[in-house]
């Protein structure tokens, strides 16, 4: 069992304070893999910043994945085209950021090719984000179903939409500011376009 480590959920491009948690507790992180999906939070919804406000970007998964569901096996609908809505509002809301162009290729592919599994595809642009955040992260994964882990920090449900981040946060520059002043913890997608590689200082 590891020590001094945290537990995370696998979320959609993860809010700032996720990366915060992640950033604290390396290299000692376990991704729970075998939770029973909850509805209404970060595992498939990401937060952004839009000229009107907060944006909710929703991946919409399988009917049927609904509590009795194991994240691992959660499937991701593509009865529509949610990604190109998702990526056009990536584009409309970042395209003047000062690094959007910087990462925009690395994204544009999640948003051009099908995937089925939602696991598997917000492991994979975490990954990334790690990568471009140079977090050197050893992530492990749960291999059943806990309710605690006393010897690690669970932030499975702490972090939550419906939950005001306790994190403080500095305010750092963000495109639609004039308007709806400094928004707090939204995806890391916001601190990355606007601050590209400062984004690990920061964090």
């Amino acid at each position: 069992m590891m020590e001094k480590g945290a537990l995370l959920p696998m979320f959609y491009l993860p809010p700032v304070s996720y990366f915060t948690a992640l950033n604290q507790f390396k290299p000692n992180i376990l991704i729970e893999k075998y939770e029973h999906f909850p509805k209404q939070t970060y595992r498939n919804r990401a937060q952004i910043y839009t000229p009107d406000g907060l944006l909710q970007l929703v991946v919409p998964v399988v009917k049927g994945s609904k509590i009795h569901t194991p994240f691992k096996d959660v499937k991701i609908s593509n009865d529509f085209a949610w990604q190109r809505l998702h990526w056009m509002g990536l584009q409309s809301c970042y395209r003047r950021s000062a690094y959007f162009e910087f990462y925009e290729d690395d994204f544009a592919h999640f948003y051009h090719k099908t995937f089925t599994n939602l696991f598997d595809y917000n492991e994979s642009m975490l990954n990334m984000v790690l990568k471009f955040l140079k977090i050197p992260a050893q992530l492990e994964y749960t291999d059943e179903y806990h309710r605690e882990y006393p010897q690690l920090s669970d932030f499975r449900n702490s972090i939550h939409p419906k939950n005001e981040a306790t994190l403080e946060q500095k305010p750092y520059f963000q495109v639609f500011e004039e308007r709806k002043g400094f928004l707090k913890n939204l995806s890391i997608v916001d601190l990355l376009f606007n601050q590209g590689p400062q984004s690990i200082n920061y964090l």
